[in-house]
């Protein structure tokens, strides 16, 4: 989750101009659907001893053990360890980015879609995903190691919804003119890895309403700092609004 170059001009598509990662230059072409499955079933139990062993410990042994094959079988398909690691990351950043894009709605306030990719986020990573979040949080800032320059990248990917909302909010007149793109992304993401450590560190699990909740908590301190005094101005002079109407209903 590391800071990546500078995103687009306001107005534009982060996700558009993202370089695409090229995690299957590890990976060979299969021949068939035989061979296709045999890829699925490689990644699937990949991603299982990757999240439970961490990089360092998981081995292209256990992998092949686990779905009753040679080792041999798997470098037919993956160069190696990392080839294969990189492909598994690179799946699951595709998952999130899909989840993220799916209940996005570009017309919503900036305030609603960044909610909206807060809670997206801590779901998939705090509840389906602990074991490759801790995978990320750990290898991403090995600059140098066998993965950390790997994962650039894929975080580039990962990052462009976010960096889209961003330029979309700042392109109305939404979100601070005075502040770049760059450090807004990482207003944003820096609590949200706190928080990721966190509970990755103490194996503390949330549920959807924690997680709710979190996000919500997150939204409404960070909000102030990225608004623009307008529309600042404007939120609460809605809110003043919308308590008269509910004073007045309940009157």
């Amino acid at each position: 989750m590391s800071t990546p170059p500078e995103p687009p001009a306001p107005g534009t598509s982060g996700a558009a101009s993202v370089p695409a990662a090229s995690p299957r230059a590890g990976r060979r072409p299969p021949a068939s659907a035989k061979s296709e499955q045999r890829v699925r079933d490689l990644l699937r139990v990949g991603r299982e001893v990757l999240a439970e062993k961490g990089y360092e410990r998981a081995t292209t042994t256990e992998i092949a053990q686990r779905l009753g094959i040679s080792e041999a079988t798997v470098f037919t398909y993956f160069s190696g360890k990392r080839a294969l690691c990189v492909q598994v990351i690179s799946d699951w950043y595709d998952e999130i980015i899909q989840a993220m894009e799916a209940g996005l709605d570009p017309q919503a306030s900036t305030q609603a879609q960044l909610l909206h990719l807060v809670r997206t986020h801590l779901r998939l990573f705090l509840q389906q995903g602990t074991g490759l979040c801790a995978l990320v949080l750990s290898e991403g800032r090995s600059k140098g190691q066998d993965l950390g320059e790997t994962f650039q990248p894929l975080q580039r990917r990962y990052t462009a919804p976010l960096m889209a909302v961003l330029a979309r909010g700042q392109a109305r007149g939404e979100l601070r003119q005075d502040v770049s793109l760059r450090l807004m992304r990482a207003t944003v993401l820096g609590p949200m890895e706190h928080l990721l450590w966190e509970v990755v560190g103490q194996s503390r699990p949330l549920d959807d309403a924690a997680i709710d909740a979190t996000a919500r908590s997150l939204v409404q301190l960070l909000w102030p700092a990225l608004a623009a005094p307008q529309a600042e101005l404007a939120a609460l002079r809605q809110l003043r609004e919308d308590v008269a109407a509910a004073l007045a209903r309940s009157g």
